[in-house]
């Protein structure tokens, strides 16, 4: 036993500083052998190895003496971290000892008789301790009926204990079952039973001997129940296993006797999955994938890893579409002027996208061969020999890019699967993981087919610019084979290993910008513009859209709610300002459910004699400050006067067109030129483009400033926290810098964009749309563009070119006759 060292750490005058000092006559004075996780108990012989010093040191002199010691369990203390005295122990008598060659015990002891320490010589090496016998109470001669009924209860309930543990040896079983003294039936179950030693001390104490039985019945019934729990637990999980190994057993057999009879193929377990991945009709390389692999896994034993990951390979293989297509193929394919109806009742405008949809229709209905007379089957897809179109639906937010690709497959009648790509960093959500690693999946593509259920879907590929990279892949990559025409056909997924056909598949992308898509990925997508939305636009989808939305989605769809046009105008004009309809929609939704908490005050739809039916409403401009709150755009950056020096441009972002006004100042200095307002690398560019160019035509102009060359220009823009770039803002730039040299305002009411070369050519610009309704929306009069946009102009709505005057400009001094009326030239001199 290890030695406890506790004689210089466990406080023992602190122990006994309560005990008595004068003792009575029987007690006596016994050598301290203090144990660790052991209790000794009267009427045992139990062996024991003293290697420790204390103990090495009372065994000495209990060999000087009458050959007894007082033994006690050290007690832990209640952190755990130190060892105590308990009052309780056993006088016990050495019947055996042998001393070792490292000047080390072994003693056998004999238990004498339970006893209380109350006094000590802590002078001595050994530590003598002087013992008071345990006054038992309840020990009468004969016991009475109480105490043998406790008793015999104990001898139960130990034979018992006996059994379950199987560590009980039969002279003890025998001495238990012959036991007619309570005192030493106690002390031998105590002392056989493996409990936790804090329980034995706990049990060496008690004195009353009834409440002594009481309490070794309590622990015997425990430790009982305990075993009886294990044993259950123990035989439920064994008749399990032996009910598996039974089946498989039986199954063994049942395959041999099979074989035997030539009927393996029908009575197999794995028959049932190769039909239905032969009803499935795959390609013949995808059958003989299948087969080999299920030859494979015949072989294995049932529970390896390795069959597992198999079956679950097979199952996806049969899960799978190969030859199912949907029912718009032959006879059942939608006609134009369904299909037409379906979009236009969807969506509204949208022309550019709607007519390449219905031209892939025209053309599905021209190339499929018409069914026979006799089978009005439909015609299969492969057999018409189209190819799923890949089409890229870019524009701002809100402006329905993804419900589109809903109602394209509603006028298809095809099922329709959606992928979110934001975020996707790793090249294995498109590809899929090996099916040798843990917890291996195909990628999003086939667990999309999967879902479809059929070779021809609509499959909408939603953010694809936001598609990032890491260290994974890029899956921008992996998208390449499944969005080229010529390739996707025989995709390969990192999974499944056999070529998948995705040809069929009506691949729509939708993205905000195409500046962060690839080019390889970009070249293999037809992009279809979808515009932002001018106010009558807006106001025709809240009309026929959102606002009966709202009203069926907050219960008032029964109610008499009415909108006025001018209310919807006054929401878009000062209560959004986007492209898109998405704030519009939110707007309108809070409108609606003030209006339904007004409704419900009024007790319509809770007072039977209101139902919501009969509930009117008309929301007037008046009412939107008490429905929404105080207006949110006052078109603040737009100054109503002229002023030196600034001027407003038209820019493009992934959230529509805004306007962006700028400022510049000029103050002597060293020729310093300052540029702020959180602008780019190309937009810096453009300024001093503008400035070299307005230095190369002074003589042109009349300069206030005397010398350009000693002078510190300071143009700013705006809302610098937000990051700029692009060159369409050059002819902008130029026109304030210009201002603030002749120190000239501009005329009010005007904005422009364009690119400026060094020789002061206007080049054309792209988001025309956004950009006239950004300067529409900030009340801008006049808008000068490029010469070379003015077909894209042509082809814009007639409420937005009626909405603004646009002049078309190819140079800059145009530019500058129209914004300052011509007072900036100089007077040529008469010859």
């Amino acid at each position: 036993m290890k030695p406890p060292g506790v004689f210089r750490r466990m406080g023992i005058k602190k122990f006994f500083s309560g005990a008595k000092n004068s003792f009575k006559s029987e007690s006596e004075e016994f050598p301290f052998l203090p144990l660790k996780d052991i209790v000794l108990f009267p009427n045992t012989v139990v062996p024991l190895f003293v290697t420790y010093k204390e103990g090495v040191a009372a065994v000495e002199a209990a060999l000087k003496r009458d050959l007894r010691l007082f033994a006690a369990c050290l007690k832990k203390s209640k952190g755990g971290a130190a060892e105590q005295f308990q009052p309780f122990g056993t006088v016990v008598r050495i019947i055996q000892h042998l001393r070792l060659p490292d000047n080390t015990f072994r003693v056998v002891l004999q238990g004498e008789y339970r006893g209380s320490a109350v006094s000590f010589d802590p002078a001595q090496d050994h530590f003598p301790v002087r013992v008071e016998p345990l006054r038992i109470s309840g020990l009468a001669d004969p016991p009475g009926a109480q105490t043998l009924a406790l008793m015999q209860a104990v001898r139960n309930s130990f034979i018992q204990y006996a059994e379950y543990s199987k560590k009980v040896g039969a002279e003890t079983i025998s001495a238990v079952e012959k036991g007619d003294n309570p005192e030493r039936l106690s002390n031998l179950v105590c002392n056989a039973a493996s409990v936790k030693p804090e329980k034995k001390i706990e049990l060496l104490g008690v004195a009353d001997m009834e409440k002594r039985l009481e309490a070794v019945l309590e622990t015997l019934e425990l430790e009982n129940e305990i075993f009886g729990i294990q044993k259950n637990i123990s035989g439920k999980v064994k008749k399990r296993m032996e009910r598996t190994q039974r089946e498989y057993i039986l199954h063994e057999q049942l395959k041999e006797i099979n074989k035997e009879l030539g009927q393996e193929t029908s009575e197999d377990e794995f028959a049932d999955l190769e039909k239905t991945i032969m009803d499935r009709k795959p390609n013949e390389e995808v059958i003989n994938k299948a087969r080999k692999e299920i030859g494979r896994i015949r072989k294995l034993p049932p529970f390896s890893p390795e069959a597992g990951v198999l079956r679950g390979y097979l199952e996806w293989i049969a899960d799978l579409p190969w030859s199912e297509y949907s029912a718009d193929t032959g006879a059942g394919a939608a006609d134009l002027a369904e299909s037409g109806r379906i979009l236009d009742e969807d969506h509204f405008d949208m022309r550019k996208a709607k007519e390449r949809i219905l031209e892939f229709i025209a053309i599905r209905q021209l190339t499929a061969p018409p069914p026979n007379s006799a089978d009005e089957n439909p015609v299969p897809l492969e057999k018409t020999g189209i190819k799923g179109p890949i089409l890229c639906f870019v524009g701002p937010p809100g402006t329905g890019k993804t419900s589109l690709g809903m109602s394209v497959a509603r006028a298809l009648r095809r099922r329709f699967v959606r992928i979110s790509l934001g975020g996707v960093r790793d090249e294995a959500e498109i590809r899929g993981h090996r099916k040798t690693y843990v917890g291996a999946l195909p990628g999003k593509i086939i667990q999309s087919m999967r879902k479809a259920g059929t070779l021809n879907p609509v499959f909408l590929l939603d953010e694809i610019d936001k598609l990032s990279s890491d260290f994974r892949g890029d899956p921008a990559s992996a998208l390449l084979e499944v969005l080229d025409p010529e390739q996707n056909s025989t995709f390969t997924d990192h999974y499944l290993e056999v070529p998948y056909d995705l040809s069929k598949v009506l691949f729509i992308t939708t993205a905000n910008s195409l500046h962060t898509i690839p080019y390889p990925l970009l070249d293999r997508m037809e992009i279809i513009e979808i515009p932002g939305y001018g106010e009558n636009e807006k106001l025709a989808i809240a009309r026929q859209f959102l606002v009966p939305k709202e009203l069926a989605e907050n219960g008032l769809k029964e109610a008499k709610i009415t909108f006025r046009d001018e209310t919807i105008r006054e929401i878009i004009r000062h209560w959004t300002m986007e492209s898109g309809v998405r704030s519009l929609e939110r707007e309108i939704a809070r409108c609606v459910r003030r209006i339904a908490r007004g409704a419900v005050k009024r007790e319509y739809g809770r007072d039977p004699r209101k139902p919501v039916s009969s509930f009117k409403k008309t929301v007037r401009p008046g009412d939107l400050e008490k429905l929404l709150g105080r207006r949110k755009y006052k078109n603040d950056v737009v100054f109503k006067e002229a002023r030196i020096g600034v001027t407003y441009g038209l820019a493009w972002t992934e959230t529509g067109g805004i306007i962006l006004p700028v400022e510049t100042i000029c103050f002597e200095g060293s020729g310093d030129f300052i540029i702020t307002g959180n602008l780019g690398d190309v937009m810096k560019e453009s300024a001093r483009i503008a400035l070299s160019y307005l230095r190369s035509k002074r003589e042109r102009y009349n300069f206030l400033v005397k010398d350009p060359g000693k002078t510190d220009f300071h143009v700013h823009v705006p809302e610098g926290a937000i990051p700029k770039d692009g060159p369409s803002a050059g002819v902008t730039l130029a026109a304030s810098l210009l201002s603030t040299l002749c120190q000239i305002p501009p005329r009010p009411g005007i904005a422009m964009t364009g690119e400026l070369t060094l020789t002061g050519r206007i080049l054309p610009i792209g988001g025309l749309k956004e950009k006239l309704l950004a300067a529409v929306r900030n009340g801008m009069e006049t808008v000068l563009l490029p010469a070379d946009n003015r077909d894209e102009w042509d082809e814009l709505d007639r409420d937005i070119r009626e909405a603004v005057t646009a002049g078309f400009v190819e140079d800059a001094d145009e530019v500058f006759r129209i914004l300052f009326d011509g007072g900036l030239r100089k007077k040529t001199r008469k010859k």
